[in-house]
């Protein structure tokens, strides 16, 4: 077997690699060039992962987003990472199927709990009963986590996510899967570098801020494929998807409730939505939104509508989800596509001082909905470090505080993704000696870092499979006649 480390750049684009002076520029020259990735749509972190790891479509692996609503409980939940939510067989499972000695270490991939996965970490705060939030990680074997934070500090969550993101998290990361190749030595290493997925949402795409990160990500590429290549592991890269610039925020779920349709409840004076009792609600996730019914005698009136919506490209119904193959039953019923210079909150208050406490906080869980804008401190609160500074002092000697720190004006968003027919210049790429094609589909990543692994094994087992399909038509066809 050949040791592979996939290493995933999210947000990277042939459209960020034009400049000659770049160390991934110059690596891609010397390996194949860039080959395009034709989006998995919705082209979101967990959809697409999930294809690239099991080689099967959303409508197969039941992952329809980052979140969805979860219908026997009546709830929206993003960002869970239970593996067994995927519902096909993962890469590490197919190979150990080829040789059982096969090894490998998932490095922040999502879904990476409970995997059976060799080695695995992922980001995992500790949530303390007087309101703290602690930066950790969760790994497995258990000894991982600690091995890896006493050689390398604690994972800095808060540089993962949040408006304090940087390249700290992804050198720790890189850092973290070299030490776990010279501790396991797995056959397969899936490495997860997030950075240039905050600058692109952040920032335009032709800002001195989307070079500087770009440099920033650049290097720490350069260590980390030099580290392999002197290893002997053949390093493949790829991305999720390229982000684009966008101007207008849609807030779906303001339209639905002018409509009539939501149902809306107030505590303490601050409006939830109550997904439950709504007849109508969406669930946004970057340039997609599931729609959901609990009324289904309202669907067709429901297209007609939305489709009328500014910025929405397209409302997809049963039809339009087997064309993108996520006719699932977590999709939502409807799933509206923003046109490329839009997307979607999931702001459903008309007053921004009966908007829930956890709008204001990085709360990547309580939220009905992907929300970039925890990604900036409020614009309009001024003294924000002093804020920040007293209010973890209270936490610190036990008062619990709310950590209101984030805007409310989603206009401050720059980039987004998730639209799927975006020109060729912003489509995820794969690079790597050996690999061949244009506009692959991502349902062939997973076959092609197997013949990576396998080389002649792989392309004999599949022609087995071939083989015995083709006894399998025969014998039927036999049998019908």
């Amino acid at each position: 077997m050949q040791q592979i480390a996939v290493i995933n750049i999210v947000g990277l684009s042939s459209a960020l690699l034009r400049d000659k002076s770049l160390f991934l520029y110059q690596w891609l020259e010397k390996n194949g060039g860039i080959h395009t990735i034709d989006p998995v749509f919705p082209a979101v972190t967990c959809s697409v992962q999930s294809t690239y790891l099991t080689g099967k479509w959303p409508s197969e692996h039941g992952i329809v987003g980052n979140g969805w609503y979860f219908r026997e409980e009546a709830e929206v939940k993003f960002w869970k990472q239970s593996n067994p939510l995927v519902q096909a067989p993962k890469i590490w499972d197919k190979a150990k199927e080829i040789n059982p000695d096969f090894t490998c270490a998932n490095m922040f991939w999502w879904y990476n709990m409970y995997s059976t996965a060799d080695f695995s970490v992922t980001p995992r705060p500790q949530y303390w009963a007087d309101g703290q939030k602690k930066p950790d990680c969760y790994s497995q074997p258990p000894s991982l986590r600690d091995q890896l934070q006493e050689e390398l500090g604690t994972f800095p969550l808060f540089d993962f996510w949040g408006p304090k993101t940087s390249i700290k998290s992804s050198k720790w990361i890189a850092n973290a899967s070299k030490l776990v190749h010279e501790w396991n030595d797995p056959t397969l290493m899936l490495i997860y570098l997030p950075h240039l997925d905050y600058c692109g949402q952040k920032f335009d795409p032709e800002s001195a801020e989307i070079r500087r990160d770009l440099k920033e990500i650049d290097e720490v590429c350069r260590d980390l494929i030099g580290y392999f290549e002197t290893k002997g592991v053949k390093p493949i890269l790829l991305s999720e998807y390229g982000i684009t610039a966008v101007h207008q925020p849609i807030h779906l779920n303001r339209i639905l409730r002018d409509q009539g349709y939501l149902a809306i409840r107030e505590e303490k004076g601050l409006e939830l939505l109550d997904a439950g009792e709504s007849t109508v609600f969406s669930v946004a996730d970057h340039q997609i939104a599931h729609v959901y019914l609990n009324d289904p005698s309202k669907l067709a009136e429901l297209k007609l509508m939305l489709e009328q919506v500014p910025g929405v490209e397209r409302v997809l119904d049963e039809a339009g989800k087997r064309e993108f193959h996520i006719q699932h039953e977590r999709s939502g019923d409807l799933i509206c596509i923003a046109d490329k210079d839009s997307w979607f909150t999931y702001y459903y208050w008309l007053d921004d001082r009966k908007a829930p406490d956890f709008a204001r906080m990085v709360d990547i869980h309580k939220k009905p909905g992907y929300d970039p804008a925890e990604m900036f401190f409020d614009q309009k609160k001024k003294l924000m470090m002093p804020r920040i500074i007293w209010k973890l002092l209270k936490k610190k000697l036990g008062f619990r505080t709310v950590m209101d720190f984030i805007g409310l004006d989603a206009r401050v968003v720059k980039g987004s993704h998730g639209r799927v027919r975006v020109p060729e210049a912003d489509q995820p790429v794969l690079i790597g000696a050996g690999i061949h094609g244009q506009n692959l589909k991502g349902t062939e990543i997973c076959p092609i870092i197997l013949e990576a692994v396998f080389g002649a094994a792989i392309q004999k087992e599949s022609s087995n499979a071939a083989l015995s399909s083709a006894e399998e038509l025969d014998q039927a066809q036999i049998f019908t006649t």
